[in-house]
């Protein structure tokens, strides 16, 4: 039933704790065989989903047309997120141990911004959701997410590399149009997947435990 072509000797926690959001080491020449992006949605489609429902869609772009369009619309996007105040690269900027890491990011945004449409694969979780509710979105969006992040783990065991971006969504309306979805259909993350360059990623830095942690209130 699930594909078993993985390349990293991981156990849960490694996989858990090395997914990362990728950018700089993406390989944009290196082709990604759908039979491998097919084992990672399967796997993905064991997420949860409320009242198992199951109204997610995968949209995966491979067209080279296709990809450079939705591309442009990410980089747009990009552009206009680099030049606000909540951009990654602007903040902790006076932390001598955050910002430097906030810059690496701004950058790695930017690189990805132009680059976005030369990814082998771009993959669009969806939901079918005629009306966004009022209230209890948490919910709604619940019954995807968790799969987005389930196809990156099955990715990264694979030896593919992807980013959590949402940034095309600025153009939720044009990329529907240009991939033809239906009305009902809204998108969620945008994944590009790619060969990853090198696979020795690591644990990132983090906030203490307990710094975040709060036990029986706050």
């Amino acid at each position: 039933m699930f594909g078993v072509t993985y390349s990293l000797d991981l156990n849960p926690d490694e996989l858990l704790t090395t997914t990362r959001t990728v950018r700089k080491r993406l390989d944009l020449e290196r082709p990604v065989p759908m039979e491998l992006i097919r084992e990672c949605i399967e796997i993905a489609l064991q997420g949860p989903s409320g009242s198992n429902r199951q109204t997610w869609h995968w949209l995966v772009i491979t067209d080279a047309a296709k990809r450079a369009a939705v591309g442009e619309y990410y980089r747009r996007s990009v552009e206009s997120y680099l030049a606000g105040p909540g951009a990654a690269g602007k903040l902790h900027a006076d932390d001598p141990e955050r910002g430097p890491v906030q810059r690496r990011v701004g950058d790695s945004v930017a690189y990805l911004g132009e680059r976005m449409g030369q990814v082998p694969v771009l993959v669009i979780p969806c939901l079918q959701v005629r009306n966004l509710p009022a209230g209890n979105q948490a919910g709604l969006w619940g019954s995807i997410l968790p799969s987005a992040w389930s196809y990156m783990l099955a990715a990264r065991a694979r030896g593919l590399g992807t980013a959590w971006t949402t940034l095309h969504l600025s153009y939720e309306q044009e990329v529907s149009e240009l991939l033809g979805l239906p009305e009902d259909i809204r998108q969620t993350v945008l994944i590009p997947t790619a060969y990853s360059i090198g696979t020795n990623f690591k644990p990132a830095p983090r906030q203490p435990l307990d710094d975040v942690l709060h036990i029986d209130g706050w």
